[in-house]
């Protein structure tokens, strides 16, 4: 079935039989049910409160943190990426960004107002929705050490403003009690300089492009790093660097990345990063927690 483009009284796009390849950074991935691109905020409530209560809502912003099974998905997308893309300064020292806001732009954005703290999302391969989902981090940041309020929406599309105390944070783990999902994120960041924080910038996009594979497709990181240890080292120390199945690899410049070659197949990357994991924790007594995120039907 091809994708189908329906008319409704909505701002937004909906859109039926979507193939997922194209939306996830991985390229793989079967065809969805139903996608939406909402129009703004006001739109996606309205949009939410439309659909059956037991329907499974599933986020997609940049789609790099995300395995979409080869069999798609039952379900109802709500596409992010260029929907809900306002950014903006609240006072001296706060940034609003909303879920839809890649997080190079949210750092970019923050250090032209010269303001200083996230420039290290500048390296994270998503969007702003994604970061505050997984407390996403790279080089030695994490997000949730900037944030200020967040504001939810709930599957009646209902929105609501939280802080951080009324969340479960941890490494790579943000566990909120309320079924709700993340549509923008307040920032308390500080006055910096504007010059110092673009060529940190620019030096942690450097040092992203000479240590991973920024040019194949992957969903970055695909292991969270064990306590005291980083998985990329316990990988290759296993001599799984380049290793295949299918048209997956892991990646010759990143042991915790695995690439798509050209023809993998979301069973061939699935597979992989299972055999990694049993390979790592045979020879390493080391048990490796995944940090994408595994959907949809085989």
């Amino acid at each position: 079935m091809t994708e189908t483009i329906i008319k409704t009284t909505l701002r937004g796009q909906l859109s039926e039989n979507v193939t997922l390849s194209e939306f996830t950074s991985w390229r793989v991935g079967g065809k969805v049910k139903r996608m939406y691109h909402p129009a703004d905020i006001e739109d996606l409530s309205a949009f939410l409160k439309t659909l059956p209560r037991d329907e499974k809502i599933i986020w997609i912003g940049l789609g790099s943190n995300l395995l979409v099974r080869d069999g798609g998905l039952n379900a109802t997308v709500i596409a992010t990426q260029g929907a809900l893309s306002e950014i903006t300064c609240l006072d001296e020292t706060t940034v609003y960004a909303e879920a839809g806001v890649s997080c190079a732009q949210a750092a970019r954005y923050s250090a032209r107002q010269s303001l200083t703290g996230i420039e290290f999302l500048a390296g994270v391969p998503g969007t702003v929705g994604g970061a505050l989902a997984m407390n996403a981090g790279c080089f030695g940041g994490e997000t949730w050490n900037h944030v200020k309020a967040v504001q939810t929406i709930d599957r009646q599309g209902v929105l609501h403003t939280r802080t951080p105390d009324m969340f479960e944070i941890a490494y790579r783990h943000v566990k909120n009690p309320q079924e709700e999902w993340f549509i923008s994120g307040t920032f308390q960041l500080a006055v910096g300089d504007k010059k110092k924080s673009l060529a940190m910038i620019r030096e942690l996009l450097d040092r992203r492009a000479e240590t991973q594979p920024t040019n194949e497709p992957s969903c970055g990181s695909v292991f969270r790093n064990p306590p005291g240890n980083h998985s990329a080292k316990l990988i290759e120390a296993c001599g799984l660097k380049g290793h295949r199945i299918g048209g997956a690899q892991v990646s010759t410049k990143h042991a915790n990345f695995i690439v798509n070659t050209g023809s993998a197949t979301a069973k061939d990357i699935e597979t992989l990063i299972a055999y990694v994991a049993d390979v790592v924790e045979e020879k390493h007594q080391i048990q490796l927690i995944r940090e994408v995120h595994i959907i949809g039907d085989e």
